[in-house]
């Protein structure tokens, strides 16, 4: 079947064929027209696609798909969730962020739109579990999850996984860098054997190769990651900047009206939180979005950028997982990534949808190896945003920015002596000559313990 052919070839009925057209796509994305085939056979499988390729949809329409042709569902023993039989959680995707699982759940709300008998719902830490609870009281088809404040309900008793009949893993190998993998196991035994399994990662590191024959059967294997794991139509650049330059850089950056919506990404929560009170300091509106945020704040921050109220939102790479924000004109990485994938991951918020975008990386001395990695993985050199003259020359082996700041220092001295020097030369008085070696002295007492130290007399 060609990438290309359209939604109606790939099995799905007119509800989600009218969904679909509803949200402006017109044909499947590789990932989609590859995955959906295979997830409607009741096969397990593995997807591996670039970030910003619709993974969400190649999952979410095929669960929809499968649910509507049972829309009956099976019911809960008596227990501790209700009083009188509720619907099962028949689906079951675990995410790793908040912000990751609300967009899941808004994504299958959008499909399911004109088929109002299938229901999902999120839950997350962060947050009362009250509201979450009631929902869950009233029986739900789809549960998206984040795996922490999952276990906490199922030992409440307020979740039972027992007739989970399809389990998805997004962004598993987000999931498993978070420290999930004990959690995931945890929850794994709370489940049947009797269901279908699917993976989806935007890169493939052993440790997901061996999640997946942990847990899936015989599974298809679908990956779309090409040749060169960047999209194309985004204009990727670097400066090499010294780190205390950092700042001022992206200030005039970020000042540029053609610099309409930018996601800046910063190693640290700390980290993020400086670079936003500069900029608000200089007068430009920024917010951050990381861990130590509240929910509400995150959410805020997230709507204030999404709606345009916000110009320039600041993050970590965790935070960002769930960032799905269309027209992002600039990624600007104010820290590069200690993992390169982490990178690809950064610069696919801009470029959505195959749309184009602009990436902008910082690069102080420190950071030259980790740019290495970067284009050793993206099989290509990242272009110089000062070609004609760079800060730092990226051929020389890294120092650090320390030795940088010494070496610097001596030479700036060693010219201070020197054109000490050269004054003193000139301020010499011509009669005080050493009759050794005609040196002259600017006065009788340096003359004389020149004569004394050099000429033993």
């Amino acid at each position: 079947m060609s990438n290309q052919a359209a939604f109606h070839n790939l099995g799905l009925n007119a509800h989600l064929q009218r969904a679909v057209y509803e949200a402006g796509y017109v044909n499947p994305t590789p990932i989609q027209s590859q995955t959906i085939p295979p997830i409607l056979e009741g096969k397990d499988l593995v997807g591996c696609a670039q970030t910003g390729t619709g993974k969400t949809a190649a999952f979410a329409l095929p669960i929809l798909q499968l649910l509507s042709t049972n829309p009956k569902g099976k019911y809960h023993p008596k227990s501790k969730l209700n009083s009188r039989p509720k619907k099962n959680i028949r689906v079951l995707v675990l995410s790793p962020t908040r912000e990751l699982a609300i967009q899941i759940g808004d994504f299958f709300s959008k499909y399911s739109q004109f088929n109002t008998k299938v229901t999902n719902t999120v839950i997350f830490g962060g947050v009362t579990q009250k509201k979450q609870v009631t929902t869950l009281k009233s029986g739900v088809d789809i549960l998206v999850a984040t795996p922490g404040r999952l276990l906490d309900l199922i030992g409440q008793g307020f979740i039972s996984l027992r007739h989970i009949e399809i389990l998805v893993f997004d962004e598993a190998d987000r999931m498993l860098d978070m420290g999930f993998i004990h959690d995931v196991r945890r929850i794994m035994r709370n489940i049947s054997s009797l269901h279908q399994t699917m993976l989806f990662s935007a890169t493939m590191p052993k440790e997901i190769v061996k999640l997946a024959k942990d847990f899936l059967k015989n599974p298809v294997n679908v990956s779309v990651t090409p040749n060169q794991p960047t999209v194309e139509k985004i204009a990727q650049t670097v400066y090499f900047v010294p780190k205390n330059e950092k700042q001022s850089l992206l200030l005039s950056i970020v000042r540029n009206p053609k610099v309409s919506r930018a996601l800046v990404f910063s190693r640290t929560k700390h980290g993020a939180n400086k670079i936003v009170k500069k900029l608000m300091q200089a007068g430009v509106e920024a917010e951050p979005i990381h861990g130590n945020k509240s929910q509400n704040a995150r959410q805020k921050a997230l709507k204030n950028f999404r709606d345009g109220k916000t110009r320039i939102l600041v993050a970590t790479d965790v935070a960002a997982r769930g960032i799905d924000v269309m027209n992002i004109s600039h990624v600007i990485q104010f820290d590069l990534p200690n993992v390169s994938e982490t990178y690809v991951h950064r610069i696919g918020r801009t470029g959505r949808a195959g749309a184009g975008g602009i990436a902008i990386a910082f690069c102080d001395f420190e950071e030259l190896p980790l740019l290495r990695d970067i284009e050793k993985l993206i099989q290509m050199k990242i272009p110089d945003a000062r070609n004609s003259m760079p800060r730092i020359n990226r051929s020389k082996p890294a120092k650090s920015e320390k030795m940088m700041n010494q070496s610097s220092r001596k030479n700036q001295s060693s010219q201070k002596n020197q054109s000490s020097q050269k004054n003193q030369l000139k301020k010499v008085n011509p009669s005080l000559k050493c009759r050794h070696c005609s040196r002259l002295f600017g006065s009788q007492m340096a003359m004389l313990q020149h004569i004394k130290a050099k000429h033993n007399s």
